[in-house]
């Protein structure tokens, strides 16, 4: 990094937590939320300027355009960024430095903070990106970011291409926190009349299934290199955890045990797996190696204890899910099974805990009253409070962070349908991600 990048990037992020500092929580009046990475505090003013295609070559255009759409999306999804309207951009589109008219881009009506722009060509039969990150603010030391990208001639290379600059353009500006552009989520579907476990892009793009069973395949976990799945599958006969390599499309090793076997989480350190068994009779709470050595058991309470989640900061809290109190309720113990206490004690139904990357909050699905619906809300651990996410929006469970704590990826019924939506960590921004059969159960990857 630059001299003049890190100025500006300190300089970013001393006006971001100000303003978070200084101002109320938007439209919640939750003046205390934040995951701490920049919600709450101002966006920064970006202008997206259509890369030009420098021929009139017909797949270079078709390209073109595709890069450009899944850029400016991938910006607006970041939550960090107000989009300049391409109704206010100036008449001539800049493609080399010498092109920005300073002025015109950072006055009405576009009153861009930050501009980025570029062209395309066909170089050796590749795909040749160039783009740029200026301050159209300060003339005198404009360029933040400039990077050169080699594609081969099709969509995915292009979008590959377009998810990596806008997380170069996403680090660069918002606090040093990489973009989540090339992130998966792994989800279950049914619409191959089965329900298979499925993983698309974070936009929802290139969806494909993972497991072709015939079965019953539920729960997805992404390892923390993001290189298996764990899941439970009935596929033979009983409900069993299978870990999945996506580098192999095979199953790896894992022991079967008797009864239900269900909700595996990897710890932090990816060498042991969380999960849910009755093998001794009741649903509990088991850690064991991730070859199934080391078994121990850490629950030992009548009823059910299902849906242990890892602290993914310390590695040494777990977050579960029990009914011993008669109701489902959200608990919190050390990774041996001791120091256990409850989190969430308003009463009703609470249930899909999800652990926020830095540790501070919880995700979870709670339905206040046997008259309510299940909706998503987020606690902060050490203090209890909580903020509500979703609203009068259909039954909304089975909450995940993205790796950069700034987005929360759902499943929710309010189109009719059980789909997979993401919205902001603040509620903002709902988007629906599946439209074909059933989808459910969605999980972020690291």
């Amino acid at each position: 990094m630059t001299h003049r990048q890190l100025r500006l990037l300190l300089a970013l992020t001393f006006v971001a937590l100000a303003a978070y500092l200084l101002a109320p929580y938007p439209g919640r009046g939750q003046d205390w939320f934040s995951t701490g990475i920049n919600l709450g505090a101002p966006k920064i003013r970006l202008a997206v300027s259509d890369f030009q295609a420098q021929s009139t070559d017909a797949e270079l255009v078709r390209l073109t355009n595709e890069f450009n759409s899944v850029l400016r999306n991938d910006l607006d999804q970041s939550g960090i960024f107000d989009l300049v309207s391409k109704s206010m951009f100036p008449l001539k589109l800049p493609v080399e430095p010498a092109d920005v008219d300073f002025q015109a881009w950072s006055s009405s009506p576009a009153e861009a903070q930050m501009l980025v722009f570029g062209k395309t060509e066909i170089i050796n039969s590749n795909l040749v990106i160039t783009g740029r990150l200026f301050d159209v603010k300060n003339p005198s030391s404009a360029s933040v970011l400039g990077k050169r990208y080699v594609a081969t001639m099709n969509d995915i290379s292009t979008r590959d291409a377009a998810h990596r600059l806008a997380n170069e353009i996403i680090q660069t500006l918002g606090g040093g926190v990489p973009g989540i552009a090339l992130t998966r989520i792994a989800f279950v579907s049914n619409r191959t009349h089965h329900d298979e476990i499925w993983i698309m892009d974070y936009d929802g793009f290139n969806q494909r299934p993972i497991t072709s069973y015939g079965s019953l395949s539920l729960t997805p976990r992404w390892s923390p290199d993001n290189t298996k799945l764990a899941f439970t599958s009935y596929v033979l006969g009983n409900p069993d955890i299978f870990l999945f390599s996506l580098e192999t499309n095979h199953r790896v090793p894992f022991p079967t045990y008797k009864g239900l076997n269900t909700t595996p989480a990897w710890a932090p350190d990816g060498k042991r797996i969380a999960f849910c068994s009755s093998m001794s009779g009741d649903p509990e709470i088991y850690v064991s190696d991730v070859d199934g050595r080391n078994l121990h058991r850490l629950t030992f309470s009548p009823g059910v204890d299902i849906s242990p989640v890892w602290n993914p900061k310390t590695g040494n809290e777990i977050a579960f899910v029990s009914d011993r109190s008669g109701t489902p309720q959200i608990y919190i113990m050390s990774e041996d099974g001791t120091n256990l206490r409850r989190l969430i004690t308003g009463g009703g139904d609470a249930s899909s805990p999800s652990w926020s990357p830095n540790g501070l909050f919880m995700a979870f699905s709670w339905r206040v009253s046997d008259t309510g619906t299940y909706d998503i809300y987020v606690v902060e651990i050490a203090t209890g409070r909580i903020v509500q996410l979703t609203h009068d929006a259909g039954r909304n469970e089975h909450a995940s962070w993205s790796p950069d704590g700034r987005h929360l990826v759902f499943e929710s019924n309010r189109s009719g349908s059980k789909q997979v939506w993401t919205m902001l960590a603040d509620g903002a921004n709902p988007q629906q991600l599946t439209r074909d059969g059933q989808n459910w159960n969605p999980t972020w990857s690291n």
